[in-house]
């Protein structure tokens, strides 16, 4: 397996790719929201699966939300079923 074929799981820090930016603004939205409702996840980066090698930049980036204990996931499945109940 090349390294194009294989995920990068390390974070990026790359602000300047549109791709990034997005998603950068895309965590950010969602911490602040998740904070309003009283919930914080401790690990949320950035991801880039893969790089396109043609253009030196992600394809595409992803929201890593990382991992939470067990009272957090409850308080966030408690924000989410009180969204589905309006």
């Amino acid at each position: 397996m090349t390294s194009q074929q294989r995920p990068d799981s390390s974070p990026t820090t790359d602000a300047t790719s549109p791709k990034i930016k997005e998603a950068l603004d895309a965590r950010d939205a969602l911490a602040a929201a998740l904070t309003r409702a009283g919930v914080q996840l401790p690990a949320m980066d950035i991801r880039t699966p893969w790089v396109d090698d043609r253009e030196g930049e992600a394809r595409y980036a992803l929201v890593h939300l990382g991992v939470c204990s067990a009272p957090v996931a409850h308080a966030l499945a408690t924000v989410i079923m009180n969204g589905i109940a309006r």
